[in-house]
């Protein structure tokens, strides 16, 4: 039986994945508190032994605006919905360059990510693009991923997992990513409270049920077995676990929430499957001392799962080697 496996993986978006949810005036501490989190949850990675995939969206690599202007896809999205297209009022109003404007430029921290070389910088898409927006199209989404894709190899990385903005996972897309060179995708979990769907579709009494699955076992370990050989690429190496930031109004269930996550990980590690937990770097932008002690608290929990039953670190990628090379 092959050992657990923990994988982590990040959406590294700075304000790109906020359009139409939360102003800047509202989100921007966040933002910009990424610039003292990411370095510290690095270390701890680092300290601990854990391999992390950053899916970094192809508008952070740029260091000034003329060169993302340069970089623009071909064909942009046609949302229905225009407000969720960045090319639509919000691209032009954005600053100079990362000085000038950290909210929306990220340069200086995908460097900082390629300092610490057992990370993988993976793609989130150019724009943050909504795979099942209504009017967006194949060949638009196809040219967003070659755009992102020029973008990260201007700093010598080669693009090899994908993680689908929002999570709107979209079956059809699978073969656009693997003619971009895309061998591994973050899928959703299991249950149908995580099915893959756009705005509209999405409702409150899911988004309820889903903040209740953060402390009460509604969907079970989510738990899955590692890819293998006769899996068809990309190999989906589903989600397990959102890491929801701390706050003070939920404060008192923190223990509960770290027993779930703990307990899947547990239950990975002793049946040979994979546990996957991901969040964005801007969810420790505020209160970063109470979230990186939760962070290192499952960080602790991983180092007594690999001491007593193997279980490792591995980036996305390289779950999709092992499953390339030689099966599970």
């Amino acid at each position: 039986m092959p050992v657990g496996a923990f994988v982590v993986s990040l959406d590294f978006e700075l304000y790109w994945g906020m359009r139409d949810r939360r102003t800047l005036e509202h989100y921007g501490r966040n933002i910009l508190g990424v610039r003292q989190a990411l370095p510290r949850m690095l270390d701890a990675f680092d300290a601990h032994g854990v391999r992390a995939t950053f899916a970094t969206v192809g508008l952070l690599f740029f260091e000034n605006k003329q060169g993302l202007l340069r970089g623009l896809p071909v064909e942009q999205p046609s949302y229905a919905h225009a407000a969720l297209s960045p090319y639509h009022g919000h691209i032009d109003g954005i600053g100079a360059n990362e000085a000038a404007d950290p909210y929306h430029f990220g340069a200086s921290l995908i460097r900082l990510i390629q300092r610490h070389p057992a990370h993988e910088i993976a793609g989130h898409t150019f724009s943050h693009y909504y795979c099942l927006e209504q009017g967006q199209t194949e060949a638009q989404f196809a040219a967003d991923l070659e755009a992102a894709r020029n973008a990260a190899l201007t700093f010598g990385i080669e693009l090899k997992s994908f993680v689908f903005p929002r999570n709107q996972y979209n079956q059809r897309y699978l073969a656009i990513c693997k003619a971009h060179g895309i061998m591994s995708f973050r899928g959703n979990e299991r249950s149908w409270l995580y099915r893959a769907r756009n705005r509209d579709q999405e409702s409150r009494f899911r988004r309820a049920l889903r903040l209740l699955d953060t402390w009460i076992d509604l969907t079970g370990p989510n738990t899955h077995a590692r890819p293998a050989a006769h899996d068809e690429a990309p190999f989906d190496i589903p989600s397990s676990r959102f890491l929801r930031p701390y706050s003070r109004r939920f404060a008192w269930l923190d223990g509960m929430k770290l027993r779930r996550i703990t307990r899947a990980m547990t239950h990975a590690a002793r049946h040979g499957e994979v546990f996957h937990l991901w969040w964005h770097p801007h969810n420790f932008g505020r209160d970063l001392e109470r979230n990186m002690a939760f962070l290192h608290r499952i960080l602790a929990h991983f180092d007594r799962l690999r001491m007593e039953h193997g279980m490792e670190s591995l980036t996305m990628g390289e779950l999709a080697q092992r499953a390339q090379g030689n099966g599970r």
